[in-house]
């Protein structure tokens, strides 16, 4: 493949001024300099940092499971401070869950809440069993050595306790205070894209060590860009597609009035199951309401 679509496929600009934008991100540029820089319009900066994220959260994911020294902690993001309200009960902060493998990788996800079934579940699918776990006195960490891990380390922070021998996670501590300090440039993050952004603080802490640019430059011309995000999003719409397709099937069957709202694609003709007799027969649903 030649030309402008090496990396980006359908892209509307030159391959050269991919890499530079590229080169600008690896360097942690914000977007309104990459955009003066590169002279394109912000909102395709834009697009295409959050094109480059998306794939960065993929490789996340994709990662292999940690083994060995392993720090566990949880920390909380955004919102305001309020007075009397401190900690976990701070007002609209969205809590992170982290595991660090010592002289390793970081990994972190997004979750609903701190208690001992939602993290047990994470640890379950991203750290080896027989790992040695260190985290600290919160009680969703009880137990874990009953899941099958070799030894768990806790230092008590209630009391002032923050090393204990080997026992410590400023592994992990350290990781957050260097992804808030970053996420702090961006004078406020939603809650849609603060996951893209955490994936990005992440990948750059596993690859401290790496030449970003050319790590990046090599992953999108092997697997351009747009292919993998169109991918997902077509699985999406398929999903979407049955889903109303599904809908309107029952709903024939039940002569009850069918109500499609905000439907912009034009859906194939239903089955023969659903045609019947007394049914009208029609293909497109890109109407507001169709009674049966």
């Amino acid at each position: 493949m030649t030309g402008r679509k090496v990396y980006f496929r359908r892209s509307r600009i030159s391959a050269a001024k991919f890499r530079l934008l590229l080169r600008l991100f690896c360097l942690d540029m914000e977007a309104t300099k990459i955009a003066q820089l590169t002279g394109l319009n912000r909102n395709s900066v834009n697009l295409y940092l959050r094109h480059i994220r998306e794939r960065i959260a993929l490789l996340c994911e994709a990662e292999s499971p940690l083994r060995g020294q392993v720090e566990i902690d949880e920390s909380f993001f955004g919102g305001r401070r309020v007075r009397g309200k401190r900690g976990r009960g701070a007002f609209k902060k969205v809590p992170v869950f982290g595991l660090l493998k010592r002289q390793g990788k970081v990994y972190t996800q997004i979750v609903p809440n701190c208690s001992r079934a939602v993290l047990t579940a994470i640890l379950k699918g991203k750290v080896a069993l027989g790992s040695v776990l260190y985290s600290d006195g919160w009680k969703g960490y009880s137990g874990l050595v009953d899941l099958g891990y070799k030894k768990h380390h806790r230092v008590d922070h209630g009391r002032n306790q923050f090393v204990k021998r080997k026992a410590h996670i400023n592994g992990i501590e350290n990781f957050w205070g260097l992804a808030k300090m970053r996420l702090a440039k961006f004078r406020g993050l939603s809650r849609s894209t603060l996951r893209l952004h955490l994936k990005e603080c992440e990948f750059r802490f596993n690859h401290r060590r790496d030449n970003l640019y050319q790590l990046l430059l090599k992953e999108f011309k092997i697997n351009p860009l747009l292919d993998f995000i169109r991918t997902r999003l077509n699985q999406e719409e398929k999903a979407a597609e049955d889903h109303v397709r599904l809908y309107l099937n029952n709903s024939i069957k039940n002569r009850c009035p069918v109500i499609v709202l905000n439907v912009s694609r034009r859906l194939p003709a239903l089955g023969h199951e659903a045609n019947t007799d007394k049914s009208p027969k029609w293909g497109p649903v890109d109407l507001a309401l169709r009674t049966a």
